[in-house]
């Protein structure tokens, strides 16, 4: 199951959605925090995390990420 985050038209996946909807609720949260709350390998969640904040939904800072302004306007 190698889905990505973003599909080729753009259009969010549900686990981006799910994620990108957490980070909205907590604020701040470690890639491991998320792996939990999420029941995610850390693998997958590290994963979406890279595409993520590639295309600039989410900011990583001081090992920590949080959703960007781009992200609450996806949502």
């Amino acid at each position: 199951m190698s889905q990505g985050c973003i599909s080729p038209d753009g259009k969010p996946a549900e686990r981006a959605l799910e994620l990108l909807k957490l980070l909205l609720e907590k604020k701040k949260l470690s890639d491991l925090e998320i792996a939990e709350i999420l029941k995610r390998p850390l693998f997958q969640v590290r994963s979406s995390l890279r595409e993520l904040e590639k295309m600039g939904f989410i900011e990583k800072i001081e090992g920590f990420y949080g959703i960007t302004e781009k992200g609450r306007r996806l949502l």
